[in-house]
């Protein structure tokens, strides 16, 4: 299989299902964006952070391939079968955030992205991951997307959001909360 087929050098790419969409077209944007996401994931992934949180983010990176899989196809055409995403990964989302909390301080206000390389790379897949969500809830408005991505992305949104904080814990980093100016 080559890399390059030259089917896009006219600015159109194909969906799973064959249908021809300009590149720039929603659909490619919402899974170009969770693809962007996944390769931030595993920035994360490859820095030095507990096992369990690799092993949960890989277990992610998997789940944004079905994710991606799922937006790249033409609902109204495509026959192929592709992978599901169900309940229990939202629910894993979930149990792992509950978990974080569990050993973090309590909130008093936002906190200002920071402190330490392997947080801010957390707090930029935290950005990006509401990015895609936007995106893909975009989408939903003119094409079937099931509601199960959404949902996962919005998840997603707030376990990174959580692992940053267990990060700037687990890695002596100052917590810096955001005081508003009046």
């Amino acid at each position: 299989m080559k890399v390059y087929t030259k089917t896009g050098d006219k600015g159109q790419t194909s969906l799973i299902g064959g249908t021809r969409v300009p590149k720039h077209h929603i659909r490619i944007e919402s899974y170009g964006t969770v693809d962007e996401l996944n390769s931030y994931i595993g920035l994360i992934r490859d820095q030095q952070i507990d096992n369990n949180s690799k092993t949960i983010l890989i277990e992610i990176q998997d789940r944004l391939f079905t994710i991606g899989s799922s937006l790249a196809s033409d609902p109204e055409r495509s026959k192929m079968k592709i992978p599901d995403l169900k309940e229990e990964d939202v629910t894993l989302l979930e149990n792992e955030i509950d978990k974080m909390n569990e050993v973090l301080p309590e909130m008093r206000s936002f906190v200002l992205p920071g402190g330490h390389t392997t947080v801010s790379y957390c707090h930029i897949a935290r950005c990006v991951c509401r990015r895609a969500e936007r995106l893909t809830i975009h989408l939903s408005e003119n094409s079937f997307v099931a509601e199960l991505v959404i949902k996962y992305l919005n998840r997603l949104s707030d376990y990174l959001f959580v692992l940053s904080r267990k990060l700037s814990q687990d890695l002596e980093a100052e917590e810096i909360p955001w005081k508003a100016r009046m």
